[in-house]
């Protein structure tokens, strides 16, 4: 039972850093896949801490900085496409 979890968080790691490699151009699809990301190391940490018996401590500060970087994530993608008027990487001119 304890393997099946891994091996989903595992799968879940690897898909979102997948989809993080391959969908590059937009950045909305880039911060859903850091997300899933985020998520999948979550679900590992959450098992490990749990078969350890160790206390939760530390899956509340994770969570309180992944939500920090959601949150800077999103304010990018809106500032992006207020001045840009779309989220592809190609149309954003860094020079």
């Amino acid at each position: 039972m304890m393997m099946n979890m891994y091996l989903v968080s595992f799968i879940m790691f690897v898909v979102g850093n997948m989809i993080f490699v391959s969908k590059h151009k937009h950045l909305l699809i880039v911060l859903l896949s850091l997300e899933f990301i985020v998520l999948g190391i979550f679900f590992l940490m959450q098992i490990y801490l749990m078969m350890i018996d160790f206390n939760m401590y530390m899956l509340m500060i994770f969570l309180v900085f992944s939500v920090c970087e959601g949150a800077l994530g999103l304010s990018i993608l809106v500032s992006m496409i207020r001045t840009h008027g779309n989220d592809y990487f190609q149309s954003f001119n860094l020079i």
